[in-house]
């Protein structure tokens, strides 16, 4: 199980780290000026991309099924949520957004994690490994509330937003695993 003195090499070591930052940039730009907040189809599709990556081809008839009024409607459903228990208010937001077909738990962690990065970080079966040292493929909001919190401690720990945390244990394992990829 990965440790946060471990971590501290891979802060910025992701391939994609200039692509998170512009794009968590870009939220927190649209959360200051659009109220209530949702996602336009565009944007949605750009979390997807970056989540995705070479998978995103797989599910794109599902994708093409979502209006933007859906795609507004329920993005915008999951980030008006609010609940004095962070637990119950994740399990929410997470359960809204993978009411849409084609987007599940790891997917609702991605648009979690762009858009809220202080709060948010993405589930995947890396990220897991690290973690926790197990193989894992498929994740349940359950998992999902499991791996935050491991996360945010050592975002505690290390006086990093939870999202820096969670593209670091993606660095490190890319760099240190190729099995399993």
């Amino acid at each position: 199980m990965i440790q946060s003195a471990q971590l501290i090499p891979y802060r910025t070591a992701s391939d994609d780290h200039g692509l998170t930052e512009r794009l968590k940039a870009k939220f927190a730009h649209l959360r200051a000026e659009r109220h209530p907040f949702y996602l336009l189809p565009e944007e949605f599709d750009e979390i997807l991309r970056w989540k995705l990556r070479g998978q995103y081809d797989r599910q794109r008839a599902m994708r093409g099924a979502y209006t933007e009024d859906v795609i507004r409607i329920v993005t915008g459903a999951a980030f008006a949520i609010t609940h004095p228990d962070e637990d119950c208010e994740t399990e929410l937001r997470i359960g809204i957004l993978c009411s849409m077909r084609g987007v599940g738990v790891p997917v609702a962690s991605a648009v979690l994690a762009l858009v809220l990065p202080e709060k948010y970080a993405v589930v995947d079966f890396r990220g897991w490994r690290q973690v926790f040292g197990e193989e894992k493929r498929s994740f349940s909001i359950l998992d999902y509330k499991r791996y935050l919190r491991e996360v945010k401690r050592l975002a505690a720990e290390l006086g990093w937003p939870v999202q820096e945390v969670d593209l670091a244990i993606w660095a490190y394992d890319l760099k240190h695993c190729t099995h399993g990829t």
